[in-house]
């Protein structure tokens, strides 16, 4: 007897969820032969090792029984009192551990807020262009994007007029070295910005991911210290993933209690708690100051790598692209000459074992721009780094002279 099988019935909301780009083409950067510019993944000679090692067998030694338990939802205490104390390297002096959320990644918080803020038709301020994975995961609760407008110095504060911002639940902004742009926000720009956040009432979601891997330039103070003072709500976002290690899958989430409190309650219906192990072991990694001898080290490698990706784009790069210089970060921006296809180049890229992120996806509005990408610098040698470059530099000359001929 036979039976004919009959398709899942998936929720509305589960039918509209796409694979990310990213991942997709990350696929493909699986084959030994591909030089990948796509994925933002650290450098893993930046990764310690040898003291993570440590600090889980430290824990295991010493508080073995108490790291194998459930713990509280918001988190290892003592971890969640070194974030507060922390935060004063960023200008936000008087962080309680009570405004601190312990998070599986700084995904899980972007996926949290989400559920906290966005119901389906509510206007969410974004840039234009934004971090793809958090659209990703905004877009999953059918929020109505309003892009603010960005430039070289990053998003343009006058660009929130008060249509703009009328009844907009948050605006969603990355200050230092965005991913995809890897442009800063300038301090002007950022007390603008929280000044108009204020005055609108509109709280801002900073998150920063990247902001302790600045190699050039002047620290800036967050937006979370500089919107305390202003009188706004800034939710700060921020990763244990790009200073120790994106395998722990650890983050946090900074917030007025109030938030906080809804926060724990979404979370416990999410899963209870960030792993106690995992909590207590970068703990003991952090605590006495390893980020201060460690960093130094990282800062310089990512300096290095992204020195010879501009070094090679000024060679073998045409007149007619230009690109960001970020100074920190992981990440840099190409626009191409007008009406080249990213994506088109990026089937001719793969061709010649060369793989990016085209621009258009990380738009969330209608200014899509398709003659933009994303390159990653930090997990690629100088001379693949070379290579590769000079193969796009080739590409996109030959997309332009083919542009030329048709028009003429």
């Amino acid at each position: 007897m036979s039976s004919t099988a009959q398709p899942y019935t998936f929720s509305q909301r589960a039918q509209k969820i796409t694979s990310s780009t990213i991942r997709e083409i990350l696929k493909v950067t699986e084959r030994p032969e591909i030089i990948s510019f796509a994925g933002g993944l650290p450098a893993p000679q930046g990764f310690p090792v040898d003291t993570i090692n440590a600090a889980y067998d430290r824990v295991l030694r010493e508080n073995g029984r108490s790291a194998l338990q459930y713990g509280p939802t918001e988190g290892y205490a003592p971890l969640r009192a070194w974030v507060a104390n922390d935060l004063k390297r960023v200008g936000a002096a008087h962080v309680s551990p009570d405004e601190v959320l312990i998070v599986s990644g700084s995904q899980q918080a972007l996926d949290m807020l989400g559920k906290l803020f966005i119901d389906p038709g509510s206007k969410v301020l974004v840039e234009s262009p934004s971090y793809l994975g958090a659209l990703q995961s905004f877009s999953l609760f059918e929020p109505r994007y309003q892009s603010v407008a960005t430039d070289a110095g990053g998003l343009v504060p006058e660009a929130l007029t008060d249509e703009c911002v009328r009844d907009a639940r948050f605006i969603y902004a990355l200050p230092n070295f965005q991913n995809p742009t890897g442009t800063t926000l300038n301090l002007e720009r950022r007390k603008a910005l929280v000044a108009r956040c204020a005055q609108a009432g509109v709280p801002i979601i900073e998150d920063d991911p990247y902001g302790d891997l600045r190699y050039a330039g002047q620290a800036l103070p967050g937006l979370l210290g500089l919107g305390r003072a202003a009188g706004a709500t800034v939710i700060r976002l921020g990763s244990f993933s790009k200073v120790l290690a994106p395998g722990l899958r650890l983050g946090y989430i900074v917030a007025p209690q109030p938030i906080i409190a809804k926060l724990v309650q979404i979370k416990q219906a999410t899963d209870l708690h960030t792993a106690t192990l995992t909590q207590m072991a970068v703990y003991e990694a952090v605590n006495g100051g390893f980020l201060e001898t460690h960093l130094p080290t990282v800062r310089e490698l990512y300096k290095q790598q992204c020195g010879y990706m501009l070094k090679a784009m000024e060679e073998f790069f045409p007149a007619t692209t230009a690109w960001t210089h970020p100074e920190g970060g992981m990440f840099l921006w190409v626009t191409l000459p007008e009406h080249i296809d990213a994506s088109e180049l990026l089937a001719r890229a793969i061709q010649q074992n060369v793989a990016f992120v085209p621009g258009e996806p990380f738009y969330a509005g209608d200014d899509r721009r398709i003659n933009t990408l994303r390159l990653s610098f930090v997990t690629v040698p100088e001379d693949k780094i070379r290579q590769g470059i000079a193969i796009l530099g080739r590409l996109i000359n030959e997309s332009a002279v083919g542009l030329n001929s048709k028009a003429a």
